[in-house]
């Protein structure tokens, strides 16, 4: 008996998780399609009934990887999603050893330059919606606000990613403390 639609979805649903979740983990080149799909409790020959290949569903998973951390971190924040929590939530410890928060900008950074276009483009439209939400409740005009957004975001992702790569604990922990800062600067801690 085949699956109706709502299982079809669910499952696909499973696997895009999956792969969100070890993706920003390991990275393209250390994930394969049967990691993906062991984790998700499937078998490698369902995966062909929702992705023609590895990289339409690393391109699919990108967004799923953005919308799971970005619900993680609305849960942490609550109704107080003031860019100064944000910005504090984004460049914690907690975020940069992958405990609560995966965030692909930061954890996919130097892997997505060697993909395809539209592995590429998915990693745009989450970086736009990015600074977008950065850019909400800006006091300049729009340009403007759009152009500092765009400073903030850089260093919120460039800062979480080189505190990541590095492996001096005290560096890194200065590091996120200097970017909040630099994000920041002129507003309230």
């Amino acid at each position: 008996m085949p699956w109706g639609p709502e299982q079809k979805q669910q499952s696909r649903e499973r696997i895009l998780s999956s792969a969100a979740r070890l993706f920003t983990q390991y990275g393209f080149d250390h994930v394969g399609i049967n990691e993906v799909m062991t984790d998700a409790g499937m078998t490698r020959g369902a995966f062909y009934a929702h992705f023609s290949s590895k990289a339409e569903l690393y391109a699919e998973s990108i967004a799923t990887a953005a919308k799971t951390a970005h619900l993680k971190a609305t849960e942490a924040l609550g109704s107080d999603a003031s860019l100064q929590r944000v910005v504090k939530g984004y460049l914690s410890e907690e975020h940069r050893s992958g405990e609560q928060i995966n965030c692909p900008l930061a954890l996919l950074i130097t892997d997505i330059g060697q993909r395809d276009d539209k592995v590429r483009e998915a990693y745009t439209r989450v970086f736009k919606g990015f600074v977008n939400l950065i850019a909400q409740g800006g006091d300049a005009d729009a340009d403007e606000a759009h152009r500092q957004a765009l400073q903030k975001a850089v260093l919120m992702v460039g800062g979480m990613a080189i505190s990541r790569a590095i492996n001096d604990e005290e560096l890194a922990a200065t590091l996120l403390d200097v970017c909040r800062n630099g994000v920041l600067d002129g507003q309230e801690a």
